[in-house]
């Protein structure tokens, strides 16, 4: 019986590229952790866990038994660390300078003098104890690995899993145990691994294997997969209807992969004892859970889509903002400071391709946009001479603009959004050292009388924050407010009624952030932690439940972008990352919009495009 790894494995060595994300996703965190077992040095440690799978990719089709991956992988991983450790011996002096990231090279000298210390220390304790502990440690703390998980993963029982990570923790010190959770959690791979990953092996050939024996001549792909699925339950349920298991226990949730041309449910394994190889009790009379590995797909630890790079903005700027007018994307403005730019470029997402459009009136950063009627209208926010309240009306097929009533309250970091033909802007700040202010002020400009209106003002006054469209109403989303707090705060403002309502807060406080809104969903991206990292983080909001869903993270960390939606695509662009302003595109395609399916082999173009019911 074919495992989840043995179908990833085959899809791979076939063509499909893509497919191998899921074995990055799945098993780095524990081969890092692994790696940083043997060779103790954080940087060293996702050197080797970066070449453990673009060698394990490379060797593919050498692979024997594709369901043994993760054996054949913790293999690489064993290899290439002792290559490694015998070639460290050969170069000690690398570890002081050349191991060092840039971003550690720049910080603070007192910030990395403690790190360091708290590293040696760990590093250390770690050192001291006996392999069979140091291991369960890391694979716990670093790779983020539940028991069961490391039990399945080392091939051991759950109870000597358990016992030894007990015994590890007795073995150190209660403080060093805290700060070794803290000093893991600062270091775990970045979300942008995987994506690093896919694009590298997008360069690398492997040769493809037959097909699947035993299978008669044109029977497909996708009968054989519902073949195998059927076949993981001993009482061979009836399709009642296509899709739907007859018999077969309510489901917590449902998924729908379009598999062929029969669309295949397919189930969270932590919800379906019937794709358990092992049904029956456990003890105490408990359903046993379900054999991960012999289920039909693992569900992912993260819901939620895909990313992919696209063409280059051909100015690197941060602080910008994008408007949609014909299917095309505008990015007005950005910069920041003496740099700003009055650029107007324009992205094609059907040719991938940019050009060169207007130069504004005005060059500022931060500038809000909004398209009502194909004409976007530009409301200045910090230009080189200050704050600014010039509003501009560009349009972009005619490539003209003409001027406007200036907004009434003169503000930066403002937010727009425009709802039934209004543009509503809302809060914002002005920096007046050493005084700050922050707005909570919401004025409504009408554009066809051109005339503003004072609105409610919103609950709570902030800057740096980010505002969505969803159902007719208005969403003002994280930022900074006043003390310089950091706010995951949610807020919705009613137009109809101009009133406003407190909702779920978003998990994550951030600000510097962008939202879009894509099937009735809004789309929190990147930002700004409270502790000041940039983050590649997306999490969604869904308007009808009030809940927050954490969705597949950006493949690069950045804030002060912005975003726009496509027919049915996420466009992420340009912001600024740790190391400066980027121009940097990429395409979100979430699993639960309607997705394209390549005839290519009837199969998915994007392996475990899954849609949600």
């Amino acid at each position: 019986m074919r495992t989840e790894d043995g179908y990833i494995v085959h899809e791979c060595i076939n063509g499909d590229k893509s497919a191998f994300a899921l074995l990055v996703d799945k098993y780095k965190a524990a081969i890092f952790a692994i790696a940083y077992n043997k060779l103790l040095n954080f940087q060293d440690a996702e050197d080797v866990t970066q070449e453990v799978f673009i060698k394990a990719y490379q060797k593919l089709n050498t692979l024997k038994n594709y369901d043994r991956f993760i054996v054949w992988l913790h293999s690489i991983t064993n290899n290439l660390c002792k290559d490694w450790l015998r070639s460290r011996h050969r170069r000690p002096d690398r570890e002081f300078i050349e191991d060092q990231k840039p971003s550690v090279l720049d910080s603070p000298s007192l910030e990395t003098y403690k790190d360091n210390v708290a590293n040696e220390l760990i590093q250390d304790a770690l050192d001291s104890m006996p392999e069979i502990y140091r291991q369960i440690l890391t694979l716990h703390y670093l790779g983020g690995m539940k028991d069961a998980e490391i039990a399945e993963f080392l091939g051991m029982s759950h109870t000597n899993v358990r016992q030894r990570l007990m015994k590890a923790r007795t073995l150190l010190k209660e403080e060093v145990v805290s700060m070794m959770n803290t000093v893991f959690d600062s270091q775990k791979l970045q979300a942008g691994f995987t994506f690093r990953i896919v694009e590298i092996v997008k360069r690398i050939k492997i040769h493809p294997v037959s097909t699947m024996k035993g299978l008669p001549w044109g029977l497909s792909l996708a009968t054989g997969l519902i073949i195998t699925f059927l076949s993981l339950n001993p009482y061979i349920p009836q399709l009642s209807q296509i899709g739907t298991i007859s018999g077969a226990p309510l489901l917590s949730e449902s998924k729908v992969l379009k598999v062929g041309e029969i669309p295949v449910d397919v189930v969270k394994t932590s919800n379906i004892p019937i794709l358990s190889s092992k049904m029956g009790k456990g003890k105490s009379g408990e359903p046993k859970q379900p054999d991960m590995q012999n289920a039909f797909f693992m569900a992912p630890k993260v819901e939620g889509g895909t990313w992919a790079k696209k063409a280059d903005m051909p100015t690197a700027r941060w602080l910008l903002s994008t408007a949609v007018v014909n299917g095309k994307i505008y990015a007005i403005g950005g910069g920041g400071g003496w740099d700003n730019t009055a650029k107007i470029e324009e992205y094609d997402p059907e040719t991938d391709t940019w050009s060169d459009k207007f130069f504004q009136l005005k060059r500022d950063s931060f500038a809000s946009t909004n398209a009502v009627d194909s004409i976007i209208y530009i409301i200045e926010g910090q230009g080189v001479d200050g704050d600014e309240s010039t509003v501009q009306a560009y349009n972009p097929v005619t490539n003209e603009y003409i001027k406007k009533s200036d907004l009434p309250t003169v503000r930066r970091f403002i937010c727009a959004s425009a709802v039934n033909g209004k543009i509503y802007i809302i809060g914002g700040g002005n920096e007046d050292w050493p005084s700050t202010k922050v707005y909570s002020l919401v004025e409504e400009y009408d554009p066809v009388t051109d005339i503003w209106t004072k609105k409610s003002d919103m609950p709570t006054a902030r800057w740096y924050f980010s505002t969505s469209v969803a159902n007719g109403k208005i969403y003002a989303i994280g930022g900074i407010g006043q003390g310089n707090v950091r706010l995951s705060l949610v807020e919705e403002y009613d137009p109809a009624t101009d009133t406003w309502t407190k909702k779920a807060n978003m998990s994550t406080a951030r600000c510097y952030f962008t939202t879009t809104t894509g099937n009735g969903r809004i789309y929190a991206i990147g930002g700004q932690t409270p502790d000041g990292k940039i983050v590649s983080t997306v999490e969604a909001y869904d308007p009808t439940t009030d809940t927050w869903m954490k969705k597949t993270d950006m493949g690069i960390q950045r804030g002060g972008l912005s975003a726009s939606v496509v027919n049915g695509k996420i466009y992420a662009i340009g912001g600024e990352t740790s190391s400066g302003r980027i121009s940097s595109v990429e395409e979100y395609t979430s699993e639960d919009w309607k997705e394209a399916v390549s005839p290519q082999n009837k199969l998915p173009k994007t392996w475990g495009n899954i849609k949600s019911r």
